[in-house]
């Protein structure tokens, strides 16, 4: 199939364009230029912010449209309003935070969303698709980690702890989150190409156990090659902060733990990666080269003084 993807050459993207190559798919990576690209595939420049930009995709029609760079609906539409309708599927990459807080966990895909969160703009672009009849296949992912990762989820661990700095957590540590390998996720995007029940379905995609924050530090620790019991943790008081803020703590303040039943099920999926694996992947490959980059260790502070 010839695939349009937006974007491709960072995070996400890397390791599904290399799903999507060895299965014998075209692929063709629309990209403002400023990566290094994969070889094999076609590129098109543009910044898709930019109406002239996308104007170098009109004339172009794909089988599929993987877009894992759009934030709102409106950024989705105007690429199918230049492309038309996929022939295939639209394979969107949403984000298990557009859930509403809920008391009853794992949430399913049936949960419902909060249309003041932050990625309420995803939510919106599913149910467009839907509307629209574009068959489409959406991901909700938790906190995705991995090589690559551009976002302090793991590597805030990693900092500090490889510096020797206290860990903040909130409270006693016991609060759950879920963590998923970015591997995992762009294998599930791969298969669902393949698979005709996962036309018009949302999945949520993560690891399937979650984890405290203290039990993620000790993995992070062992991940690092540091022995966790020597790695020292600083309770701080999340009261006072928003519980989904993730400016000096990254991840939010509130249990957050998903079911990818649906997708073990319908896609005969299972991860690759388990958190402890997933961290040393990304250790190993990733952080481990960064040497001598800056930190900035200032917030915690604050949150110690909080």
């Amino acid at each position: 199939m010839e695939i349009l993807m937006m974007g491709g050459t960072r995070f996400v993207g890397r390791p599904l364009v290399g799903h999507l190559l060895r299965a014998g798919h075209q692929v063709c990576l629309f990209t403002r230029g400023k990566q290094s690209l994969p070889e094999g595939v076609e590129h098109i420049r543009g910044d898709r912010s930019d109406a002239e930009g996308l104007a170098a995709l009109k004339g172009r029609q794909f089988d599929v449209i993987v877009d894992s760079s759009g934030r709102t609906l409106a950024d989705t539409q105007s690429v199918v309003a230049i492309t038309g309708a996929p022939r295939h599927r639209l394979v969107y990459v949403s984000s298990a935070g557009v859930y509403a807080d809920n008391a009853h966990l794992p949430l399913d895909e049936s949960a419902p969303t909060d249309p003041a969160s932050r990625h309420a703009g995803k939510a919106e672009t599913e149910s467009w698709l839907q509307t629209e009849g574009i068959p489409f296949t959406s991901f909700r992912p938790t906190y995705i980690y991995g090589p690559g990762n551009y976002n302090p989820v793991e590597n805030w661990f990693f900092d500090r702890i490889v510096h020797g700095r206290p860990v903040p957590i909130p409270g006693d540590g016991t609060t759950i989150t879920q963590l998923g390998h970015v591997e995992d996720l762009a294998t599930a995007m791969a298969r669902c190409l393949e698979v005709d029940a996962a036309a018009n379905r949302i999945y949520n995609c993560t690891d399937t156990h979650g984890v405290t924050f203290r039990g993620l530090v000790a993995a992070a620790a062992r991940a690092c090659g540091k022995d966790p019991e020597q790695v020292e943790l600083r309770s701080f008081d999340p009261s006072g902060l928003d519980p989904k803020a993730r400016k000096a703590f990254p991840l939010r303040l509130t249990h957050f733990l998903t079911s990818v039943e649906r997708l073990k099920k319908e896609l005969a999926w299972t991860p690759q990666f388990d958190l402890e694996a997933g961290l040393r992947d990304s250790y190993s490959k990733d952080h481990s080269q960064r040497v001598g980059a800056e930190v900035d260790f200032s917030c915690d502070d604050s949150l110690f003084q909080a």
